[in-house]
């Protein structure tokens, strides 16, 4: 490798045939190139939908009743059913694999508003009304003062934490929200903390212009009784989240005597089953963009170990040369080896930089995602964020590359070591 007079005849070679070795080079540095911008516009897929899942703990799952679609028990289908607190006690005692039990709540029904007011200032809001360990599900990012304590739950506190957008927009620039009232559906509540979101899109918009009072203060200020909308659970580490939503359900019917085998029944989203589609999606993605990369890094391979092969046979008598003066076959093959890793590595490492740069490049025209704007606004869903590829990526590539020289230049060179110097001598 260090031979100055080795690499001065490489590069001799290489330069007296400047259009072959530059078409020699383009299909290594064109796979190079499409390998790193492919996968690092996969990792930039996979980035942007991850973004719209922040501020959601995988582990959770929410579940609520629907109508019956099958008769049990002398009940016809089509029947409506409520949830209410004993459910709650049913998932504690039965279903020990969940971490947190939150029931919910939220006035005027699933997607509504409601007025809330400050003075003369009025907004239209989300009003829920949550447990303490509500937060751990959602993730809520607390701004300032507290979420939600035991204590409010047990003593029934006309308490509440609202969003970011709510405080910018029921309060003064500079005024402190916190100790401050605010008025819901003629009842008064204090503020005791803000809340932001690392959320994108819509997610990120309805969480910053959302209300949380305690889940027993909204039963009894809203006259809900023992009624409950919904529960967001948590499942624990270890467990399957699959299996777990399935008892949760097998619970809940038996509560309610609805037919075990009556699926729409009950309703339920599951974190944990949803990330795992995006995960087996984005690992067939990532695949298949390696295979092809890789096919296309392997025909410039191809390409390669061609050249070279013309370079030993226009070589020949030179080679014959050589050896008739006692060169060894190592010299004769690591000379052919040492041109061909050369051209391979070169080109591919230029590709790999150019994909690289290309990839900031869109970086920055793509920038951050917009924020959700107060007053309305609807904050965009993003699914294409900070393409890039990681260093573990850059030294595979690297590798293959290595690799690829190496068989590239290997039939060649050992077609050149069994060169038989008398006839070599003889080719004109």
């Amino acid at each position: 490798m260090l031979n100055l007079d080795r690499w001065e005849e490489i590069l001799t070679n290489m330069v007296r045939n400047p259009l072959r070795t530059l078409l020699t080079a383009m299909g290594v540095f064109w796979g190079i190139y499409m390998l790193v911008v492919t996968l690092g516009s996969g990792k930039g897929l996979e980035n942007g939908v991850n973004s719209n899942f922040s501020g959601f703990n995988v582990a959770g799952m929410y579940v609520w009743p629907q109508r019956t679609t099958m008769p049990y028990k002398g009940l016809k289908p089509g029947r409506y059913y409520a949830l209410r607190n004993p459910d709650t006690e049913a998932l504690r005692t039965q279903v020990p694999e969940l971490e947190y039990i939150c029931p919910r709540m939220q006035l005027g029904g699933f997607g509504e508003g409601n007025n809330v007011s400050r003075g003369i200032k009025t907004g239209n809001y989300s009003v829920y009304g949550d447990m303490p360990e509500f937060r751990h599900i959602q993730l809520l990012d607390m701004r300032i003062g507290r979420f939600l304590n035991p204590k409010d739950i047990v003593d029934k506190r006309k308490v509440c934490v609202i969003g970011q957008m709510v405080a910018q927009e029921l309060f003064e620039p500079g005024e402190d929200p916190i100790g401050q009232y605010i008025k819901v559906q003629g009842v008064y509540f204090k503020v005791v903390g803000i809340f932001g979101t690392n959320k994108q899109g819509r997610e990120a918009l309805n969480d910053l212009t959302s209300i949380f009072i305690p889940f027993s203060t909204f039963q009894q200020a809203f006259n809900w009784g023992t009624r409950l909308g919904w529960y967001a659970l948590s499942v624990k580490q270890g467990y399957n989240s699959i299996e777990v939503e399935k008892k949760v359900k097998s619970v809940l019917m038996a509560q309610h005597k609805v037919n075990p085998e009556d699926d729409r029944a009950v309703g339920s989203f599951n974190a944990a089953k949803e990330s795992e589609k995006f995960d087996r999606l984005f690992f067939g993605i990532n695949a298949l963009i390696a295979m092809v990369g890789l096919g296309t890094l392997f025909a410039g391979g191809v390409g390669v170990m061609n050249i070279m092969l013309i370079t030993v046979n226009e070589r020949t008598k030179e080679i014959g040369i050589r050896k008739a003066m006692g060169a060894t076959p190592w010299s004769i093959l690591s000379m052919i080896m040492q041109e061909a890793v050369f051209i391979t590595f070169m080109s591919g490492f230029l590709g790999l930089a150019l994909g690289i740069l290309t990839l900031e490049g869109v970086n920055m025209l793509i920038g951050e995602p917009a924020p959700p704007t107060a007053g309305g606004g609807r904050g965009d869903m993003t699914f294409f964020l900070h393409p890039e590829v990681g260093f573990n990526t850059a030294m595979f590539a690297i590798s293959v590359l290595l690799v690829i020289g190496i068989l590239a230049g290997l039939y060649p060179s050992l077609k050149a070591v069994s060169i038989n110097p008398i006839k070599a001598l003889r080719t004109e």
